[in-house]
């Protein structure tokens, strides 16, 4: 059975177009950290090794100072970005295609990618698990948590159901 594509409505190139800059911005982070893989790695170290912050012995426990360990969680942050951006890239091209049932489908993956990373692993875990928010030189909070609620909009205008006209 062959479907022929509908016109764009607004909500569906609302959509498309989030999901688009999302997917541009997290490709640009992952290659950057790629490309420049020490100035985040840095960052990471600094974060886990909780170096920077109140040095209050009741959390200081929590403190990763393995720079393998470090290494480690910061190439799977790289990892699991690209893998945000290529499934957001896929979200994309389905929205320009006009597949707004897959591609709603898909880029509500890569936008659940981006709210896990920013809001449980760069939020909740780095800001609290490693208080973050207590260090003046690599507190990531105020990043994070505007990437978290963009990825949050473009995920509701995602989920938005087309009006009952747009859908025929």
């Amino acid at each position: 059975m062959t479907t022929t594509p509908t016109r764009h409505t607004g909500l569906t190139l609302a959509a498309g177009v989030l999901t688009g800059i999302l997917a541009l911005y997290i490709a640009l982070v992952a290659f950057g950290n790629i490309t420049d893989f020490g100035t985040n790695q840095q960052f990471v170290r600094h974060v886990l090794a909780m170096d920077t912050t109140f040095h209050d012995k009741d959390l200081m426990w929590r403190a990763i100072t393995s720079t393998g360990l470090q290494d480690t969680a910061y190439v799977l942050i790289i990892a699991w970005e690209t893998a945000s951006a290529l499934v957001l890239i896929w979200g994309t091209y389905l929205w320009a295609r006009r597949r707004s049932d897959l591609a709603r489908r898909i880029s509500t993956y890569g936008l659940l990618m981006l709210l896990l990373l920013f809001g449980a692993g760069f939020i909740a875990i780095g800001g609290e698990w490693f208080s973050m928010w207590q260090s003046k030189a690599w507190n990531g909070l105020e990043a994070a948590t505007r990437i978290f609620l963009f990825s949050g909009v473009a995920l509701i205008v995602n989920q938005l159901p087309p009006r009952e006209r747009e859908a025929m």
